[in-house]
């Protein structure tokens, strides 16, 4: 999974960069205050004179640099209201081995201009290193981090799990998966986040921070819709050209999305199982589907309503057109993502749809 995984590089019209709206609301809006307060608290019981941030998931857009600068932001305005000498900051940008680098590399310079030019002369060197590698196994040396930050990547497994071969006919968790599918993606989850979380505990100081945003769901059910619709509309629009010989059967029958959606009982599970970590919050988020014309857009005149559809279609098609892509191939792409066009805006024309997620804050015992 390691090579199959990274998101849509570049800045063309299907990038991550440039469909990657929803991540920003969650950012900027919806779990910043979550953010703000794990950073603060960070920096006003230590005072570091050197901070050590690492972003996992970084993909290849700005987002990255926003969370980034808004942390910045926060430590300086806490520093100079407190009159503390300058700090230096570390950063390191995780994500995997395929990421697209070279463009986060590109936007250094003007990242750190626009920090001289918001934060002043006062602001202590910044240094910012690409720290390629799964998260789910060491990246940084021991005691080495104070605050860790990840959103909207936790979802992703490390693997395909093993043992659902006779999940035929979808390419994810579905009303008619076997019990044995969704029990061996939430063991694939326990499995992978518990490391995720025993490694983060080796590499933060006693007392750091993380703050993870997760795709999540509120209830106990697996197969809700509130976890699996994206993926099962785009399940439809898979069966609908195996259905007209576009696609063959064995195609779709032996391939697996490696996502899962935790409920909060699970995810508080691991944390408590693991012990390295003390719960601080943990909010339920949602994100309407229909983002583009409420929360984004919403001065824009009835007859100018961006194709939410089109949209959200893209921002799915940013994160998972390599896995589809290494297994389906190249050329069934555009006609796969304009059906699930379709699909998207005839279920949103007839129903509220919502992604659901998880902020929760933690802190190192």
């Amino acid at each position: 999974m390691v090579e199959m995984l990274p998101m849509n590089g570049g800045v063309g019209d299907t990038s991550y960069a440039n469909n990657s709206s929803f991540q920003v609301f969650l950012i900027s809006i919806l779990t910043w205050s979550i953010v703000k307060e794990a950073i603060t608290q960070l920096y006003s019981t230590s005072f570091p004179t050197a901070l050590t941030i690492a972003d996992l998931g970084c993909s290849s857009g700005p987002n990255t640099f926003m969370v980034v600068s808004k942390l910045i932001k926060e430590v300086e305005d806490i520093r100079q209201q407190l009159h503390k000498n300058s700090i230096e900051y570390q950063i390191f940008l995780n994500d995997l081995h395929g990421n697209d680098f070279n463009s986060i590399f590109k936007s250094l310079p003007s990242f750190h201009e626009n920090l001289k030019t918001h934060m002043g002369n006062g602001l202590g060197p910044c240094f910012l290193v690409g720290a390629p590698g799964s998260f789910y196994g060491r990246l940084f040396p021991g005691k080495s981090l104070h605050f860790v930050h990840s959103s909207n990547s936790l979802h992703w497994l490390s693997q395909v799990p093993e043992g659902i071969e006779n999940n035929k006919g979808n390419i994810f968790i579905s009303e008619t998966s076997p019990k044995t599918v969704l029990e061996a993606y939430h063991k694939q989850f326990q499995k992978d986040f518990s490391l995720f979380l025993k490694c983060r505990a080796e590499e933060l100081v006693a007392g750091g921070r993380m703050v993870l945003t997760i795709s999540a769901r509120t209830c106990e059910d697996r197969v809700n819709k509130e976890c699996c619709y994206s993926w099962e509309l785009l399940n439809l629009a898979v069966n609908d050209m195996v259905s007209e010989g576009i696609v063959e059967e064995e195609k779709l029958d032996s391939f697996n999305v490696p996502i899962y959606m935790p409920s909060s009982l699970e995810v508080e599970a691991e944390v408590l199982n693991e012990g390295s970590f003390i719960i601080e919050h943990l909010q339920v988020v949602r994100v309407n589907w229909n983002i583009y014309n409420n929360e984004l857009n919403s001065d824009i005149p009835s007859n100018e309503i961006i194709d939410s559809g089109y949209n959200y279609a893209k921002c799915i098609r940013s994160v998972a057109e390599p896995l589809l892509v290494r297994h389906f191939g190249e050329d069934i792409i555009d006609e796969l993502f304009s059906r699930y066009r379709e699909i998207i805006n005839d279920h949103m024309s007839k129903e509220n749809i919502e992604n659901i997620s998880f902020t929760i804050s933690l802190t190192k015992k």
